[in-house]
């Protein structure tokens, strides 16, 4: 990597003011997915049919001041839901993104580092993982299985870890040959501990760029799957059930869908904005 390169990125990465737009949106989200329990003003699953489809606090008319989004179709506390969707939203993401990790990664640094036989087998892999279309296997395996927390996240941890095995290979070839590899060889090291200790750490930075990638698709797709009724079960207040909750009331109270659309873009966004700055931050973006 060249030496400019490594020196401009890390000035990108912090100087950057979408990075740190994408952190504090992260972070508000991070905090309101820990704390829902604190923060919440009313239970979210809470139903109350006289208090349906209040208006939130910019519309005077029909307004509920104990409610400052508003209800849904079910006298529920918007504000509070959303803030527990946070929680959905993220847990999905980070789970997905674990699960996916441990597969893709330990595939690509074994393919990588190893090569030969063990490598076209790793590349056969990948191969038939691309060749397959997420949304419609995870349509497929919710639909014959079942809508449920935990089948959402695997499903989508068995479907999108092609690239971080990508990453992870290509990024292990490139150091596998370098001295200090050489030098724990030279030492007597085994191959998993120059594995675990010494090329793992030297990638680390290139697949935290792609895990923060990952964690926006996992939640898109997961409101893709709930909008339409094979994600997370009712009445769990994920943000794609509530936007497909909403369908029925758009015309007349359009805002009970735009609020969770809203939250959900902003998220995903704030996830972008930050991975492009951590791609800065670590010069993963540069030449070599």
């Amino acid at each position: 990597m060249s030496v400019v390169g490594a020196s401009a990125g890390p000035r990108r990465g912090w100087r950057s003011a979408a990075t740190w737009v994408g952190a504090a949106i992260v972070g508000v989200v991070l905090f309101c997915a820990l704390f829902a329990p604190l923060i919440m003003p009313h239970d979210p699953f809470a139903q109350d049919l006289n208090k349906r489809l209040a208006t939130p606090f910019w519309i005077a008319e029909g307004h509920n001041p104990q409610h400052l989004l508003g209800t849904d179709g079910l006298g529920r506390d918007y504000l509070s839901r959303l803030i527990y969707g946070a929680r959905i939203s993220m847990l999905i993401g980070v789970l997905t993104v674990v699960t996916s990790g441990l597969i893709g990664i330990s595939l690509g640094i074994l393919g990588g580092f190893a090569g030969g036989r063990i490598d076209d087998a790793v590349l056969f892999a990948i191969t038939c993982r691309l060749s397959i279309p997420v949304v419609l296997v995870a349509l497929a395996v919710v639909g014959l299985l079942g809508s449920s927390l935990t089948l959402v996240v695997l499903t989508l941890g068995l479907l999108l870890w092609d690239r971080f095995a990508v990453v992870a290979r290509s990024t292990t070839m490139q150091v596998r040959n370098l001295d200090f590899v050489s030098a724990a060889w030279c030492a007597g090291c085994s191959r998993f501990h120059i594995l675990l200790r010494e090329v793992l750490p030297n990638i680390a930075s290139h697949l935290v760029v792609v895990a923060t990638l990952e964690v926006a698709l996992a939640i898109l797709l997961e409101a893709a799957l709930s909008f339409l009724g094979l994600g997370v079960p009712p009445p769990l207040p994920s943000w794609g059930l509530m936007i497909a909750e909403a369908k029925e009331y758009m015309f007349f109270s359009p805002w009970v869908i735009v609020i969770p659309g809203i939250a959900l873009f902003v998220l995903v966004l704030g996830i972008n904005l930050l991975g492009d700055g951590l791609r800065d931050l670590f010069g993963t973006g540069t030449d070599t």
